[in-house]
């Protein structure tokens, strides 16, 4: 994955109100929709008020994407936590069970806007990226890092006179080719939490190899997390010391910083 050199943050902070650490300390304000309802700095944070900033997210998200003249993005490090729960809540949309989401899977500029804010609702997380040429990232607290193979003084303008404000930020969940790291962890198979009880880096694994394993397009830079099927244990194998044991052991493939 190269490096695209136009990136920035997005978001609904005001780089005043931020101390000599760039942290966001200076005044009490709202980080997920999951705090509707509570008070920030003597004002109560209602649905519509968190919908019109959402919008404001969403409508710049896709004024960048225009101004970059990117028509797909491809999900990555998809990660699913929906449960009942939040189909019962008011901010889930009978709309998302039509979309059809998985790993390496391209999206068009019709459905982004609803993955989109599927993201910003805690629903899903997974990052977009169309190669080389543009990536959408949500980090915690409503943070949105955008990059463009091109500038965007449009999207820029467009933020900024709809409460957003636009910093030339670097996504701290960008990684370039030079950076990527591989590891092998496993956890025990019956053990429920998943927690690694061993892993080992691996270096000069064939990355195409990999691709054809677990699926992915020549486009997936292989970040992420892969289940490894034990038919594979012969090719993973001469890339490690530890003696795989896939009746003890899950074993997964991890890219990434």
């Amino acid at each position: 994955m190269k490096q695209i050199h136009h990136q920035w943050r997005v978001t609904k902070y005001n780089p005043d109100n931020r101390d000599e650490h760039g942290h966001y300390a200076v005044v009490e304000d709202w980080t997920s929709p999951s705090e509707i309802g509570k008070t920030f700095d003597g004002n109560e944070l209602t649905l519509d008020d968190y919908l019109r900033m959402e919008t404001a997210y969403l409508d710049a998200a896709m004024a960048f994407m225009e101004e970059s003249d990117i028509h797909f993005v491809r999900i990555l490090g998809l990660e699913e936590h929906i449960t009942e729960e939040n189909r019962a809540t008011s901010l889930y949309e009978n709309e998302f069970e039509r979309l059809v989401l998985k790993e390496d899977s391209l999206i068009s500029v019709d459905d982004v806007r609803l993955v989109m804010k599927m993201v910003l609702r805690d629903f899903i997380w997974c990052q977009l990226y169309s190669e080389e040429r543009l990536f959408i990232h949500f980090g915690t607290d409503y943070y949105m890092y955008i990059g463009s193979h091109v500038d965007c003084p449009s999207a820029i303008e467009w933020a900024a006179t709809h409460g957003l404000f636009v910093e030339n930020k670097p996504s701290p969940y960008g990684v370039s080719e030079e950076e990527i790291i591989w590891e092998i962890g496993w956890n025990a198979l019956k053990d429920e939490s998943k927690i690694r009880v061993g892993e080992e880096g691996v270096t000069g694994i064939p990355l195409d190899e990999c691709r054809r394993i677990f699926l992915l397009s020549a486009a997936h830079p292989v970040t992420g997390s892969f289940e490894i099927p034990r038919e594979e244990k012969g090719f993973f194998q001469r890339f490690l010391e530890h003696e795989m044991d896939f009746d003890l052991y899950e074993y997964r493939f991890w890219g990434g910083h």
